[in-house]
Protein backbone atom coordinates (compact mmCIF):
# COMPACT_ATOMS: atom_id res chain seq x y z
CA UNK A 1 0.00 0.00 0.00
CA UNK A 2 1.16 3.55 -0.90
CA UNK A 3 2.42 5.77 2.22
CA UNK A 4 -1.64 7.66 2.27
CA UNK A 5 -0.72 9.06 5.56
CA UNK A 6 1.86 11.34 3.88
CA UNK A 7 0.80 15.24 3.91
CA UNK A 8 -2.34 14.14 5.98
CA UNK A 9 -3.94 16.19 8.81
CA UNK A 10 -4.70 13.92 11.72
CA UNK A 11 -5.96 14.67 15.13
CA UNK A 12 -5.35 11.78 17.82
CA UNK A 13 -7.40 12.29 20.67
CA UNK A 14 -5.83 10.36 24.45
CA UNK A 15 -8.79 10.07 26.79
CA UNK A 16 -7.52 8.82 30.67
CA UNK A 17 -6.98 5.25 30.55
CA UNK A 18 -3.51 3.59 31.18
CA UNK A 19 -3.50 2.23 27.35
CA UNK A 20 -2.21 5.85 26.87
CA UNK A 21 0.89 5.26 27.34
CA UNK A 22 0.97 3.60 23.92
CA UNK A 23 -0.21 6.77 22.38
CA UNK A 24 3.50 8.75 22.14
CA UNK A 25 4.22 5.67 19.72
CA UNK A 26 1.30 5.64 17.74
CA UNK A 27 2.06 10.07 17.02
CA UNK A 28 5.97 8.71 16.52
CA UNK A 29 4.47 6.25 13.38
CA UNK A 30 2.53 8.94 11.80
CA UNK A 31 5.26 11.54 12.11
CA UNK A 32 7.70 8.65 9.99
CA UNK A 33 4.50 8.47 7.78
CA UNK A 34 4.96 12.29 6.98
CA UNK A 35 1.72 12.93 8.72
CA UNK A 36 0.74 16.34 10.25
CA UNK A 37 -0.95 15.21 13.78
CA UNK A 38 -2.28 17.52 16.25
CA UNK A 39 -3.29 15.60 19.54
CA UNK A 40 -6.26 16.65 21.70
CA UNK A 41 -5.67 15.27 25.37
CA UNK A 42 -8.77 14.89 28.12
CA UNK A 43 -8.04 16.44 31.61
CA UNK A 44 -7.99 12.56 32.26
CA UNK A 45 -5.50 11.59 29.98
CA UNK A 46 -2.72 13.75 31.79
CA UNK A 47 -2.35 11.33 34.86
CA UNK A 48 -1.39 8.69 32.06
CA UNK A 49 0.89 10.80 29.17
CA UNK A 50 2.53 14.13 29.76
CA UNK A 51 1.66 16.92 27.15
CA UNK A 52 5.68 17.77 27.07
CA UNK A 53 6.32 13.86 25.74
CA UNK A 54 3.25 13.85 23.53
CA UNK A 55 4.17 18.21 22.51
CA UNK A 56 7.99 16.37 21.47
CA UNK A 57 6.41 13.42 19.31
CA UNK A 58 4.07 15.67 17.54
CA UNK A 59 6.25 18.65 17.38
CA UNK A 60 3.05 20.49 18.19
CA UNK A 61 1.32 22.00 21.11
CA UNK A 62 -1.03 19.96 22.80
CA UNK A 63 -4.73 20.96 23.13
CA UNK A 64 -6.71 20.26 26.02
CA UNK A 65 -9.45 23.26 26.70
CA UNK A 66 -11.47 24.83 24.25
CA UNK A 67 -11.08 28.22 25.97
CA UNK A 68 -7.32 29.50 25.93
CA UNK A 69 -5.98 31.92 28.61
CA UNK A 70 -7.26 35.21 27.79
CA UNK A 71 -4.31 36.84 28.21
CA UNK A 72 -2.55 34.90 25.80
CA UNK A 73 -1.98 36.85 22.70
CA UNK A 74 -2.14 35.40 19.13
CA UNK A 75 -4.29 32.98 19.56
CA UNK A 76 -7.44 31.50 17.60
CA UNK A 77 -10.11 31.79 19.97
CA UNK A 78 -11.83 29.16 17.65
CA UNK A 79 -8.69 26.58 17.27
CA UNK A 80 -12.01 23.76 18.10
CA UNK A 81 -13.43 25.11 14.82
CA UNK A 82 -10.68 25.52 12.64
CA UNK A 83 -9.06 22.27 13.80
CA UNK A 84 -12.08 20.22 12.48
CA UNK A 85 -11.75 21.85 9.12
CA UNK A 86 -8.41 21.17 8.96
CA UNK A 87 -8.42 17.68 9.81
CA UNK A 88 -8.66 14.62 7.57
CA UNK A 89 -9.38 12.08 10.26
CA UNK A 90 -9.90 11.88 14.26
CA UNK A 91 -8.62 8.68 15.60
CA UNK A 92 -9.04 8.41 19.73
CA UNK A 93 -6.93 6.13 21.54
CA UNK A 94 -7.50 5.05 24.25
CA UNK A 95 -11.34 5.99 24.29
CA UNK A 96 -12.57 5.29 27.87
CA UNK A 97 -15.91 4.42 29.06
CA UNK A 98 -16.50 8.18 30.08
CA UNK A 99 -15.23 9.74 26.74
CA UNK A 100 -17.10 6.73 24.73
CA UNK A 101 -20.37 8.07 27.22
CA UNK A 102 -19.60 11.69 26.27
CA UNK A 103 -19.56 11.31 22.33
CA UNK A 104 -22.59 9.66 21.80
CA UNK A 105 -24.52 12.38 24.03
CA UNK A 106 -22.76 14.72 22.11
CA UNK A 107 -21.15 16.60 25.26
CA UNK A 108 -18.59 18.76 23.81
CA UNK A 109 -16.41 20.45 27.32
CA UNK A 110 -13.33 20.19 26.30
CA UNK A 111 -10.63 20.20 23.43
CA UNK A 112 -11.68 16.33 22.02
CA UNK A 113 -15.26 16.16 22.18
CA UNK A 114 -15.36 19.88 20.51
CA UNK A 115 -13.51 18.27 17.61
CA UNK A 116 -15.38 15.38 17.23
CA UNK A 117 -18.42 17.62 16.83
CA UNK A 118 -16.37 19.93 14.50
CA UNK A 119 -14.91 17.23 12.04
CA UNK A 120 -16.01 17.99 8.83
CA UNK A 121 -18.40 15.06 7.44
CA UNK A 122 -17.05 12.42 5.46
CA UNK A 123 -14.01 12.54 7.40
CA UNK A 124 -13.34 9.03 8.98
CA UNK A 125 -13.19 8.91 13.09
CA UNK A 126 -11.76 5.50 14.79
CA UNK A 127 -12.64 4.86 17.70
CA UNK A 128 -10.50 2.74 20.09
CA UNK A 129 -12.61 1.32 23.36
CA UNK A 130 -9.97 0.78 25.76
CA UNK A 131 -10.48 -0.65 29.40
CA UNK A 132 -11.39 -3.05 31.90
CA UNK A 133 -13.40 -6.39 29.95
CA UNK A 134 -16.45 -6.02 32.62
CA UNK A 135 -16.64 -2.57 31.73
CA UNK A 136 -16.24 -2.86 27.92
CA UNK A 137 -19.39 -5.38 28.15
CA UNK A 138 -21.90 -3.31 30.39
CA UNK A 139 -24.87 -3.00 28.49
CA UNK A 140 -24.62 1.11 29.00
CA UNK A 141 -20.85 0.76 26.86
CA UNK A 142 -22.06 -1.69 24.41
CA UNK A 143 -25.20 0.77 23.53
CA UNK A 144 -22.49 3.94 23.07
CA UNK A 145 -20.82 2.12 20.91
CA UNK A 146 -23.67 1.05 19.04
CA UNK A 147 -24.86 4.67 18.71
CA UNK A 148 -20.95 6.26 17.67
CA UNK A 149 -21.16 2.83 15.31
CA UNK A 150 -24.81 3.93 13.75
CA UNK A 151 -23.86 7.26 13.49
CA UNK A 152 -20.98 6.59 11.11
CA UNK A 153 -17.94 5.82 13.30
CA UNK A 154 -15.02 3.58 12.81
CA UNK A 155 -15.12 1.47 16.43
CA UNK A 156 -12.27 -1.13 16.52
CA UNK A 157 -13.16 -3.76 19.21
CA UNK A 158 -10.74 -4.33 21.77
CA UNK A 159 -8.34 -7.24 21.99
CA UNK A 160 -8.11 -10.02 24.54
CA UNK A 161 -5.04 -10.17 27.14
CA UNK A 162 -4.21 -9.32 30.30
CA UNK A 163 -5.52 -6.26 31.74
CA UNK A 164 -4.86 -3.69 34.23
CA UNK A 165 -6.77 -4.97 36.94
CA UNK A 166 -4.53 -8.28 36.60
CA UNK A 167 -7.39 -9.93 35.05
CA UNK A 168 -7.80 -11.55 31.53
CA UNK A 169 -10.20 -10.52 29.10
CA UNK A 170 -11.38 -8.13 26.31
CA UNK A 171 -10.29 -4.80 26.79
CA UNK A 172 -6.96 -3.98 25.47
CA UNK A 173 -6.18 -1.26 22.79
CA UNK A 174 -4.60 -2.76 19.65
CA UNK A 175 -0.90 -2.20 18.95
CA UNK A 176 0.42 1.32 17.65
CA UNK A 177 0.89 -0.44 14.17
CA UNK A 178 -2.24 -1.85 14.40
CA UNK A 179 -3.79 1.61 14.98
CA UNK A 180 -1.77 3.04 12.07
CA UNK A 181 -2.69 0.05 9.45
CA UNK A 182 -7.05 0.92 10.11
CA UNK A 183 -6.26 4.33 9.63
CA UNK A 184 -4.52 3.74 6.51
CA UNK A 185 -8.11 1.32 5.57
CA UNK A 186 -10.01 3.76 6.22
CA UNK A 187 -7.99 6.54 4.46
CA UNK A 188 -6.64 3.88 1.52
CA UNK A 189 -9.10 5.60 -1.04
CA UNK A 190 -9.95 9.30 -1.40
CA UNK A 191 -12.93 10.02 -3.49
CA UNK A 192 -11.20 11.45 -7.19
CA UNK A 193 -8.90 8.76 -6.71
CA UNK A 194 -11.53 6.16 -6.87
CA UNK A 195 -13.16 3.97 -9.58
CA UNK A 196 -16.72 4.60 -7.86
CA UNK A 197 -16.45 8.59 -7.87
CA UNK A 198 -19.62 9.85 -9.85
CA UNK A 199 -21.03 5.84 -10.61
CA UNK A 200 -24.21 5.34 -9.52
CA UNK A 201 -24.31 2.18 -6.97
CA UNK A 202 -27.44 0.61 -5.90
CA UNK A 203 -27.22 -1.43 -2.48
CA UNK A 204 -29.74 -3.50 -1.20
CA UNK A 205 -30.15 -4.44 2.87
CA UNK A 206 -31.88 -5.91 5.63
CA UNK A 207 -34.70 -8.46 6.06
CA UNK A 208 -38.22 -8.48 3.90
CA UNK A 209 -41.44 -9.06 5.75
CA UNK A 210 -44.05 -10.99 4.23
CA UNK A 211 -47.69 -10.43 5.89
CA UNK A 212 -49.31 -13.31 7.15
CA UNK A 213 -52.29 -11.32 8.71
CA UNK A 214 -52.24 -7.98 10.08
CA UNK A 215 -50.12 -8.51 12.57
CA UNK A 216 -48.05 -11.21 11.63
CA UNK A 217 -44.94 -11.83 9.22
CA UNK A 218 -41.93 -14.52 7.80
CA UNK A 219 -38.81 -12.68 7.93
CA UNK A 220 -35.48 -13.60 8.91
CA UNK A 221 -32.84 -12.41 11.54
CA UNK A 222 -30.67 -9.85 9.47
CA UNK A 223 -29.97 -7.07 11.07
CA UNK A 224 -28.72 -4.89 7.54
CA UNK A 225 -25.43 -3.94 9.48
CA UNK A 226 -23.18 -5.33 6.23
CA UNK A 227 -25.41 -3.55 3.53
CA UNK A 228 -25.32 -0.44 5.01
CA UNK A 229 -21.67 -0.65 5.81
CA UNK A 230 -20.97 -1.14 1.95
CA UNK A 231 -23.14 1.68 0.91
CA UNK A 232 -21.46 3.99 3.86
CA UNK A 233 -18.20 2.61 2.48
CA UNK A 234 -18.80 3.56 -1.35
CA UNK A 235 -19.98 7.05 -0.88
CA UNK A 236 -16.88 7.66 0.81
CA UNK A 237 -14.99 7.13 -1.95
CA UNK A 238 -17.25 9.11 -4.46
CA UNK A 239 -20.06 7.14 -5.40
CA UNK A 240 -23.82 8.16 -5.72
CA UNK A 241 -25.22 5.73 -3.56
CA UNK A 242 -29.19 4.48 -3.53
CA UNK A 243 -29.57 1.99 -0.55
CA UNK A 244 -32.90 -0.06 -0.72
CA UNK A 245 -34.03 -1.03 2.37
CA UNK A 246 -35.94 -3.52 4.32
CA UNK A 247 -37.18 -2.47 8.21
CA UNK A 248 -34.00 -2.36 10.46
CA UNK A 249 -33.07 0.03 13.25
CA UNK A 250 -29.66 1.87 11.49
CA UNK A 251 -28.94 5.83 11.13
CA UNK A 252 -28.72 6.63 7.55
CA UNK A 253 -24.90 6.16 6.27
CA UNK A 254 -23.80 10.28 5.17
CA UNK A 255 -24.37 10.87 1.47
CA UNK A 256 -26.43 8.37 1.04
CA UNK A 257 -30.00 7.93 -0.97
CA UNK A 258 -32.27 5.72 1.13
CA UNK A 259 -36.01 4.39 0.20
CA UNK A 260 -37.15 1.88 2.74
CA UNK A 261 -39.10 -0.95 1.65
CA UNK A 262 -41.01 -4.17 3.44
CA UNK A 263 -41.70 -7.02 1.45
CA UNK A 264 -39.64 -8.44 -1.29
CA UNK A 265 -42.29 -7.43 -4.11
CA UNK A 266 -41.91 -3.87 -3.01
CA UNK A 267 -37.91 -4.02 -3.02
CA UNK A 268 -37.92 -5.89 -6.37
CA UNK A 269 -40.31 -3.24 -7.88
CA UNK A 270 -37.60 -0.16 -6.21
CA UNK A 271 -35.09 -2.12 -7.34
CA UNK A 272 -36.29 -2.62 -11.27
CA UNK A 273 -36.24 1.27 -11.61
CA UNK A 274 -32.38 1.61 -11.52
CA UNK A 275 -30.87 -1.99 -13.28
CA UNK A 276 -30.74 0.16 -16.56
CA UNK A 277 -28.88 3.50 -15.06
CA UNK A 278 -26.90 2.27 -12.22
CA UNK A 279 -23.56 0.62 -12.79
CA UNK A 280 -22.99 -1.25 -9.61
CA UNK A 281 -25.91 -3.77 -8.27
CA UNK A 282 -24.67 -4.76 -4.99
CA UNK A 283 -27.39 -7.13 -3.13
CA UNK A 284 -26.65 -7.30 0.34
CA UNK A 285 -30.24 -7.85 1.49
CA UNK A 286 -31.74 -11.10 2.94
CA UNK A 287 -34.57 -11.11 0.99
CA UNK A 288 -37.55 -13.52 2.07
CA UNK A 289 -37.75 -16.47 -0.26
CA UNK A 290 -41.36 -16.73 -0.26
CA UNK A 291 -44.27 -15.40 0.67
CA UNK A 292 -47.86 -15.66 1.37
CA UNK A 293 -50.13 -15.86 -1.29
CA UNK A 294 -52.23 -13.30 0.23
CA UNK A 295 -52.57 -11.58 3.82
CA UNK A 296 -55.18 -12.51 5.93
CA UNK A 297 -57.34 -9.04 6.76
CA UNK A 298 -57.18 -8.28 10.48
CA UNK A 299 -55.71 -10.64 13.11
CA UNK A 300 -55.63 -14.70 13.55
CA UNK A 301 -57.61 -15.64 16.13
CA UNK A 302 -56.08 -18.65 18.29
CA UNK A 303 -58.80 -19.57 18.65
CA UNK A 304 -58.58 -21.49 15.04
CA UNK A 305 -57.54 -25.02 15.61
CA UNK A 306 -54.89 -24.91 12.83
CA UNK A 307 -54.19 -22.59 10.07
CA UNK A 308 -52.86 -23.78 6.72
CA UNK A 309 -50.41 -21.51 4.41
CA UNK A 310 -49.73 -21.27 1.18
CA UNK A 311 -46.34 -20.15 -0.28
CA UNK A 312 -45.48 -19.06 -3.76
CA UNK A 313 -41.62 -18.20 -4.61
CA UNK A 314 -40.58 -14.43 -4.54
CA UNK A 315 -38.78 -12.96 -7.54
CA UNK A 316 -34.78 -13.18 -7.37
CA UNK A 317 -33.56 -9.58 -7.59
CA UNK A 318 -30.15 -9.93 -8.07
CA UNK A 319 -30.76 -12.65 -10.85
CA UNK A 320 -32.78 -10.48 -12.89
CA UNK A 321 -30.49 -8.12 -12.45
CA UNK A 322 -27.65 -10.40 -13.41
CA UNK A 323 -29.40 -11.41 -16.64
CA UNK A 324 -30.02 -8.26 -17.71
CA UNK A 325 -27.20 -5.84 -17.05
CA UNK A 326 -25.50 -4.51 -19.89
CA UNK A 327 -21.18 -4.51 -20.73
CA UNK A 328 -19.95 -2.25 -18.04
CA UNK A 329 -22.32 -3.26 -15.20
CA UNK A 330 -21.31 -5.16 -12.50
CA UNK A 331 -23.41 -7.30 -10.12
CA UNK A 332 -22.26 -8.56 -6.70
CA UNK A 333 -24.07 -11.07 -4.40
CA UNK A 334 -23.90 -12.38 -1.32
CA UNK A 335 -24.02 -16.23 -0.17
CA UNK A 336 -25.08 -17.31 3.65
CA UNK A 337 -24.65 -20.67 4.93
CA UNK A 338 -24.75 -22.19 8.09
CA UNK A 339 -21.94 -25.02 7.39
CA UNK A 340 -19.27 -25.08 4.15
CA UNK A 341 -20.61 -23.71 1.05
CA UNK A 342 -17.94 -22.47 -1.62
CA UNK A 343 -19.60 -24.90 -3.66
CA UNK A 344 -23.36 -23.64 -3.26
CA UNK A 345 -21.61 -19.42 -3.59
CA UNK A 346 -20.06 -20.39 -6.53
CA UNK A 347 -23.02 -21.84 -8.36
CA UNK A 348 -25.10 -18.98 -6.97
CA UNK A 349 -22.44 -16.92 -8.58
CA UNK A 350 -23.02 -18.68 -12.07
CA UNK A 351 -26.51 -18.81 -11.96
CA UNK A 352 -27.02 -15.27 -11.27
CA UNK A 353 -24.96 -14.33 -13.82
CA UNK A 354 -22.57 -12.19 -10.69
CA UNK A 355 -19.38 -10.43 -11.31
CA UNK A 356 -18.51 -11.58 -7.33
CA UNK A 357 -20.41 -13.18 -5.09
CA UNK A 358 -19.18 -12.87 -1.60
CA UNK A 359 -19.54 -16.23 0.75
CA UNK A 360 -20.12 -15.43 4.17
CA UNK A 361 -20.03 -18.41 7.13
CA UNK A 362 -23.35 -17.68 9.55
CA UNK A 363 -22.82 -18.58 13.09
CA UNK A 364 -24.09 -15.12 15.04
CA UNK A 365 -20.97 -15.22 17.11
CA UNK A 366 -18.68 -13.71 14.55
CA UNK A 367 -19.89 -13.91 11.27
CA UNK A 368 -23.43 -13.45 9.48
CA UNK A 369 -26.74 -11.66 10.94
CA UNK A 370 -26.84 -9.42 14.04
CA UNK A 371 -23.00 -9.42 14.48
CA UNK A 372 -20.25 -6.62 13.79
CA UNK A 373 -17.83 -8.39 12.11
CA UNK A 374 -17.69 -10.86 9.56
CA UNK A 375 -15.58 -13.45 7.77
CA UNK A 376 -15.77 -13.57 4.25
CA UNK A 377 -14.70 -15.16 1.21
CA UNK A 378 -14.63 -13.35 -2.21
CA UNK A 379 -15.51 -16.06 -5.53
CA UNK A 380 -14.46 -14.16 -8.68
CA UNK A 381 -16.71 -14.76 -11.67
CA UNK A 382 -13.05 -16.41 -13.06
CA UNK A 383 -12.59 -19.12 -10.04
CA UNK A 384 -10.25 -16.53 -8.15
CA UNK A 385 -11.04 -16.41 -4.98
CA UNK A 386 -9.90 -14.63 -1.83
CA UNK A 387 -10.43 -15.43 1.66
CA UNK A 388 -10.08 -12.74 4.55
CA UNK A 389 -9.83 -12.60 8.41
CA UNK A 390 -12.50 -11.72 10.40
CA UNK A 391 -13.28 -8.30 9.74
CA UNK A 392 -15.48 -5.70 11.33
CA UNK A 393 -18.31 -5.27 8.59
CA UNK A 394 -17.34 -1.80 7.46
CA UNK A 395 -13.58 -3.05 6.89
CA UNK A 396 -14.92 -6.06 4.95
CA UNK A 397 -17.24 -3.45 2.77
CA UNK A 398 -13.95 -1.60 1.77
CA UNK A 399 -11.96 -5.59 1.22
CA UNK A 400 -15.62 -5.82 -1.29
CA UNK A 401 -15.10 -2.70 -2.73
CA UNK A 402 -11.75 -3.12 -3.58
CA UNK A 403 -12.52 -5.89 -5.28
CA UNK A 404 -14.94 -4.49 -7.04
CA UNK A 405 -12.17 -1.65 -8.07
CA UNK A 406 -10.09 -4.55 -9.24
CA UNK A 407 -13.00 -5.26 -11.88
CA UNK A 408 -13.24 -2.13 -13.32
CA UNK A 409 -9.77 -1.98 -13.70
CA UNK A 410 -9.60 -5.35 -15.88
CA UNK A 411 -12.88 -4.71 -18.06
CA UNK A 412 -12.30 -3.81 -20.99
CA UNK A 413 -13.43 -0.18 -21.77
CA UNK A 414 -14.20 0.90 -18.08
CA UNK A 415 -12.02 3.46 -17.05
CA UNK A 416 -11.11 3.65 -13.68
Amino acid sequence: MDNILRGKNIIVGISGGIAAYKTPQLVRLLKKCSANVRIALTDGGTHFVSELALATVSEERVYRSIFPPADTTGTDYTRHISLGEWADALVIAPATANTLAKLSAGLCDDMLSALFITLRPGKPVLIFPAMDGQMFLSPSVQRNIATLAAQGCIVISPESGELASGQCGTGRMPEPESILSSLEEALHCTAQDSAFYGKSVVVTAGPTREKIDGVRFISNYSSGKMGFAIARAAAQRGALVTLITGPVHLATPPGVTRLDVESAVEMHGVAQSFFKSCAIFIGAAAVSDYRPVAAIEGKMKKEMPEIELTLVKNPDILAEFGIQKAPGQLAVGFALETQTGLDNARKKLKAKNLDLIAFNFFDRKSSGFEVDTNIITLIESDGGTTELPQLTKYAAAGRVLDAIEKLFVQQAGINP
